[in-house]
């Protein structure tokens, strides 16, 4: 009797699940995602972005190599978003996409956000030429690396920077 009380415990999650990726849109963000946006940022450990949030969102919708996308549920709540630029390689035949930023919040974790958002990642930069998608990820981010294995990502050479302030 246990099992049929899981099972259908199981099930009914599920459903709501489904339910929630029906109904879930993607689409680009304008300003008035702005507060959403910056909440979800310090989410991600980036506090205090409110303040300049409006700005860089206007200037990410007018930046013809990069895209703000953002997921919303059926009465308009932000439930994540991804950041994407796309860079012409010089010396490869496809160019390439990457995810600057992707936050699902905590409360739509493991309800097919984040899959959903990194799917139309990978459709736009299909659409714009790129062969490959990549993403840096702190490496205390666990999460987020299980996450990207299972999107199909690996590993690749190592990251360098520099700053320039």
């Amino acid at each position: 009797c246990h099992g049929a009380d899981t099972a259908l415990s199981y099930a009914v999650a599920l459903a709501s699940r489904h339910r929630r990726e029906a109904t879930m849109q993607i689409r680009t963000a304008t300003s008035e995602d702005s507060a959403a946006i910056a909440a979800l940022l310090t989410q991600l450990d980036y506090p205090g972005t409110a303040p300049f949030m409006p700005q860089k969102i206007a200037q990410l919708t007018v930046h013809p190599d990069a895209r703000l996308l953002v997921a919303e549920d059926e009465v308009g709540q932000l439930l994540g978003f991804i950041g994407l630029h796309f860079m012409v390689q010089l010396a490869l035949p496809g160019d390439f996409c990457r995810i600057t930023y992707f936050c699902v919040s905590d409360q739509a974790r493991s309800a097919g956000v984040g899959r959903r958002l990194e799917a139309a990642a990978e459709d736009e930069a299909r659409a714009r030429g790129c062969d490959r998608i990549e993403v840096h990820c702190h490496e205390r981010r666990t999460d987020a690396h299980r996450f990207y294995y299972r999107q199909g990502y690996e590993e690749s050479p190592k990251y360098l920077m520099k700053r320039v302030s």
